[in-house]
């Protein structure tokens, strides 16, 4: 089996998706969500494994979705499928863990509302990027 997918492509997903978590979690939401999970937004976390972690986990998560979208799947199709995936598969799984969890209604928001942004990201660039 061969697999057709555009590595610069997944480079710039698993970047848009890092961007995106720099500005929702660093920026916009930070001390709701350090607020949320009990950490103090003062206390840097370890730069190099947290954030060369979620590069490389970000680079993953955008080479199977390519994968998952097939070699030129367009820009509206891209779309459709990251935000399906995001909000149908990865939102809906963090929402069972948290309630078993006993998490915040504001985490689930937080995390989920990130998790379908990034994967609308992955089938944006992923559709519109179609050249393999």
């Amino acid at each position: 089996m061969v697999f057709q997918v555009n590595l610069w492509a997944v480079l710039a997903a698993a970047l848009s998706s890092f961007v995106l978590g720099s500005l929702w979690y660093g920026f916009l939401f930070q001390r709701v969500w350090c607020r949320e999970v009990g950490l103090d937004p003062e206390q840097p976390p370890p730069l190099l494994r947290t954030f060369g972690g979620a590069l490389a986990l970000s680079v993953v998560a955008a080479f199977v979705f390519a994968l998952f979208l097939g070699p030129a799947p367009g820009l509206w199709p891209g779309l459709g499928a990251g935000f399906a995936a995001g909000l149908c598969w990865v939102a809906a799984s963090f929402g069972m863990n948290y309630l078993f969890a006993r998490r915040s209604m504001t985490l689930f928001l937080l995390d989920g509302g990130y998790h379908t942004l990034q994967f609308t990201l992955y089938g944006l660039v992923l559709g519109a990027w179609t050249q393999v």
